[in-house]
């Protein structure tokens, strides 16, 4: 089997990327790019004056139960107008996991948010300590060989 080189040159001339009969692009795409957004960004900063704070290794954001970190961020704040701002690359992470690297980190308030966590994981943890509390809307442990229908009886029984 030969290849017929004219044959393959002219089935090369014939490529087209929209099909028969469609349409030539007129005027090239042009992709807006973001740096119009971190201009904007930029001047409006200006505006409120702030001022980098150098030497920040890590921040940390309390949301519920998730902190927000930032390793390596750089800071700007502007005192006067209360405004923070934080940019770097967050990861999200849970707090029981970060617990025992940022404790000598908190502050007072969160330590009382620290406190308020280990409460409620307290309760919800099995054994705690923490006696139940007798519903009478619970469903009563059954005897084996006894029915549902016979426990029912037998309550309404006591309570009359």
């Amino acid at each position: 089997m030969q290849m017929n080189v004219e044959k393959l040159m002219k089935m090369a001339g014939a490529v087209r990327t929209g099909g028969k009969g469609s349409v030539r692009r007129k005027k090239k795409a042009v992709h807006k790019t973001t740096t119009t957004d971190d201009k904007r960004l930029q001047s409006t900063l200006k505006r409120l004056g702030v001022n980098a704070i150098p030497a920040i290794e890590e921040v940390n954001i309390f949301k519920d139960d998730i902190v927000i970190q930032f390793p390596n961020p750089k800071v700007q704040a502007s005192i006067t107008a209360n405004t923070w701002v934080v940019s770097g690359t967050p990861t999200t992470k849970k707090l029981q996991d970060l617990l025992p690297g940022i404790i000598n980190q908190l502050g007072p308030d969160n330590l009382d948010n620290l406190r308020r966590l280990a409460e409620q994981f307290q309760k919800q943890a099995p054994g705690a300590g923490a006696a139940p509390e007798d519903d009478d809307e619970e469903v009563p442990d059954l005897v084996p060989g006894e029915t549902f229908e016979a426990a029912a009886e037998d309550g309404q029984a006591q309570a009359s």
